[in-house]
């Protein structure tokens, strides 16, 4: 079954647009969203969420449209974020009692099962949560209340490698049962490494690729070379630096030859969004 399913939407500002962008997530998966600060990440989301009017294209959530079946909907998605506070001098047990009624399949017993999973003391203030506190008390909520769709964005930021690790085991074990499917957007690609199952990469408002991880990896090459190895390749790369030894530059790999004397290694999902980031530039 597809958890979600973006087609052909199209959203105009006065100096951006998302452009025909489309993918789907399958259920019982986690789909990293990826592309530098104002490729379209933010937007697409908020307009998964139904909180732009979109030109054209549709939004299908358990195969339903979110804007017929919006209120339906929002019972099985659950939100997470890094970077925004709640009511920060209101108490965890305050804010809940007022969350909860918002929501139909509401469980208490779910609720206090993963405040003691996360640690949470639902006596303590927000004001007196870590960053990876807040995180994990809105998967609390969202997963308090059935949702079946968890959309995070940069819920990682700005926390320690430790606090991260235990998030991404966390990520990991809520979809093993295949009822949970995660869209997950950030910038720190590494964690994509460690727990996403398919990538998808905007840029300038498109998607540029949308899927299995390790397919989109092994679809291109990074390459290290002399200057004069530069000049056999230099046609075929999407972008390259110059360095002290010569150059490195990602390329296709259908675009590369085997044959070659060019060392060439699999890139990090980060050394991908670089040189796909900066193609506009090739020589950079």
């Amino acid at each position: 079954m597809i958890a979600l399913e973006v087609k052909n939407i199209n959203k105009k500002y006065k100096d951006f647009q998302l452009k025909d962008v489309s993918f789907q997530l399958e259920k019982g998966y986690i789909m990293g969203f990826i592309g530098a600060n104002g490729a379209g990440k933010t937007t697409t989301i908020k307009s998964i969420l139904n909180m732009n009017h979109l030109e054209s294209g549709e939004i299908h959530i358990l195969g339903k449209n979110i804007v017929e079946y919006e209120l339906e909907l929002k019972q099985d998605i659950g939100f997470a974020f890094g970077g925004t506070d709640f009511y920060t001098r209101s108490k965890i047990k305050t804010l809940t009692n007022v969350i909860k009624k918002f929501y139909k399949n509401w469980d208490d017993e779910s609720y206090y099962n993963y405040l003691r999973k996360f640690k949470l003391d639902e006596n303590k203030k927000i004001v007196e949560l870590s960053t990876g506190m807040k995180i994990k008390y809105s998967l609390s909520l969202a997963l308090s209340h059935g949702a079946k769709l968890l959309i995070l964005d940069e819920p990682t930021s700005g926390l320690d490698p430790v606090a991260r690790d235990e998030l991404l085991d966390i990520f990991q074990e809520l979809v093993l049962d295949g009822e949970i499917s995660i869209l997950f957007s950030t910038h720190i690609t590494s964690d994509l490494e460690k727990c996403a199952d398919f990538i998808t990469f905007i840029e300038n408002g498109q998607i540029i690729h949308s899927q299995e991880k390790e397919e989109f990896k092994e679809s291109y090459r990074l390459l290290n070379g002399n200057e004069s190895q530069l000049n056999e390749v230099k046609a075929k790369l999407i972008s390259y630096k110059i360095n002290s030894f010569g150059f490195t530059g990602l390329i296709q790999s259908k675009d590369f030859n085997l044959a070659s004397n060019i060392k060439a290694t699999i890139p990090s999902l980060e050394e991908i969004m670089i040189y796909l980031t900066r193609k506009e530039n090739k020589h950079v």
